[in-house]
């Protein structure tokens, strides 16, 4: 609430003295019949609080005076959203230490955080390893979206990397998308070692449909401690181990489909690119903002006639001091 013309404050005073000096005169008591003097009426009573009526009509016109009122602003927001769909692996390998704690937790912090900064576009989810499958179909819940990334974890589906798995899935989740940018951002620490569909296969389905795939390779090359083993209870064995990276199948991919290559060695490096994908495709949004006043003067001035008009009445009518 605020108030439009708060200055008519100012003339309360003047007008709470005129008022009082309307009052001030000579008046004549005059005793009504059949009364007892130690014992006044419930009329004399209700008759001598009249005068308070006028104070309190007065303080109500200068509220209306002052003009409260109520002002919001509507945005109206029209947006031009984006389809994205975020392909992960989920193999052993990512469980690598080579982060910390490990790869896939780096992985998923990231991207529930690039979710986060897209409120206006349709995301969705796929993993894959030696398979692949749809975690969460495209949809607008930023929630849900992140709480299945959350979710993600190594070992259920059978070992292997099937890039182009992931890729044909992610694809297959956006090919009837209504949206005029399609975006597939396909994160993975290793070669493609297994799967029916080869990863430029994939590629160059995704380029007939007009959707770019940015690739985020994950990890370091070399010697790391990395799942060994999986133990009968679904536990993974560590060990050093020997890790490579397809460089060139990643760009390759990401060539063939208008996107980009992006090699993440640390956490800190992984946040720059999701950061950077979020800057290229940014979603092209319109706001028109409606600013709106309502005011609440009319209220107090009715309030403030109707008491003047009770004031009037109780004092002229049926409880005037003098009857003819």
């Amino acid at each position: 609430m605020t108030l439009a013309d708060p200055f008519w404050l100012l003339l309360f005073l003047p007008l709470a003295w005129l008022v009082w000096r309307g009052q001030a005169g000579i008046s004549l008591r005059m005793p009504e019949p059949n009364i007892s003097m130690d014992d006044p009426s419930f009329r004399t009573k209700i008759r001598g609080k009249l005068s308070w009526l006028r104070w309190l009509a007065l303080a109500l016109l200068v509220i209306a005076m002052v003009r409260p009122q109520r002002k919001w602003e509507e945005e109206k927001i029209k947006a031009d959203a984006l389809d994205i769909v975020l392909s992960m692996d989920i193999s052993p390998s990512m469980l690598s230490k080579d982060f910390e704690p490990n790869r896939l937790s780096v992985a998923k912090r990231v991207a529930a955080d690039f979710v986060a900064k897209r409120p206006h576009d349709r995301l969705g989810l796929v993993a894959f390893s030696a398979e692949a499958f749809t975690q969460c179909p495209l949809t607008t819940d930023r929630r849900v979206v992140q709480t299945f990334i959350n979710e993600l974890a190594v070992g259920r589906l059978e070992d292997g990397t099937a890039i182009g798995m992931g890729l044909a899935t992610a694809v297959n989740r956006l090919k009837d998308s209504p949206s005029r940018s399609k975006i597939v951002v396909l994160l993975t620490d290793g070669e493609n070692n297994a799967g029916y569909i080869a990863p430029l296969k994939a590629a160059e389905i995704a380029q007939t449909l007009g959707i770019r795939v940015y690739t985020v390779g994950i990890g370091t090359e070399g010697v790391v401690i990395s799942p060994a083993q999986r133990n009968p209870d679904g536990s993974y064995s560590f060990a050093p181990r020997y890790m490579k990276f397809d460089t060139q199948l990643l760009e390759e991919i990401a060539a063939a489909t208008g996107g980009k290559f992006y090699r993440a060695f640390s956490e800190h490096d992984l946040e720059a690119i999701y950061a950077e994908i979020d800057q290229l495709e940014k979603t092209k949004i319109e706001v028109s903002t409606v600013r709106r006043t309502t005011d609440y003067f009319h209220w107090f001035i009715g309030a403030a006639v109707v008491l003047l008009l009770i004031e009037i009445l109780g004092t002229w009518g049926i409880l005037r001091s003098v009857t003819p």
